[in-house]
């Protein structure tokens, strides 16, 4: 009866410990990745911009111009914060359950060189001068990005990620379910 008691326990006890650790190995890859940079396009500009200014602002007396050559760079991201997602773990069941993708962070990284500037005695360019034409650079850049491409390449990748990350809780035989809608397991 002794002998009966224990081979029953063990038997029991290891089942449990084998369904808690597919917990714990599931839930533990899924957070070592935090953000996920999915998608990064980088592209550049040159910028030429002349300002003429009058002596002493008289049409009438010789003008002065100065001109300045600006090469900017731009890194765009799009990127997913992985702690927001929303993942249930049924371990009885067997499931996995998606109940909320996080949003699209998108980050834009402009950085303005100056290539040229020429500019004559009379009419140099000042600090103030060189921080405009640099923040029109950035802005340019910034508008020059179609954020909903990225959005949407970004989310197209994001969801081919998640079924690597998936791959995991498919060997232990997890059932996967999506319960917002957006994942369709038939491409992936």
């Amino acid at each position: 009866m002794l002998f009966l008691f224990f081979v029953w326990n063990k038997i029991t006890k290891k089942s449990d410990d084998k369904i808690q650790n597919d917990v714990y190995i599931i839930t533990n890859q899924i957070r070592k990745m935090n953000k996920m940079v999915v998608i990064e396009q980088d592209f550049s500009s040159m910028q030429k911009t002349k300002i003429t200014s009058q002596l002493l602002g008289n049409p009438l007396l010789p003008s002065f111009q100065k001109e300045i050559i600006t090469f900017t760079k731009t890194n765009a991201q799009v990127s997913y914060d992985l702690n927001q997602m929303k993942i249930d773990v049924d371990s009885v069941n067997k499931k996995l359950i998606v109940t909320q993708l996080p949003d699209p962070q998108i980050r834009i990284i402009p950085s303005v060189e100056i290539q040229s500037m020429d500019d004559s005695f009379f009419n140099r360019f000042n600090e103030n001068d060189i921080k405009k034409i640099t923040q029109y650079a950035k802005d340019n850049a910034a508008k020059t990005v179609n954020q909903e491409q990225l959005k949407a390449d970004g989310k197209k990748q994001l969801l081919e990620n998640l079924d690597h990350i998936f791959v995991l809780a498919k060997a232990l035989n997890y059932k996967i379910e999506d319960k917002t809608g957006q994942i369709d397991f038939s491409k992936l």
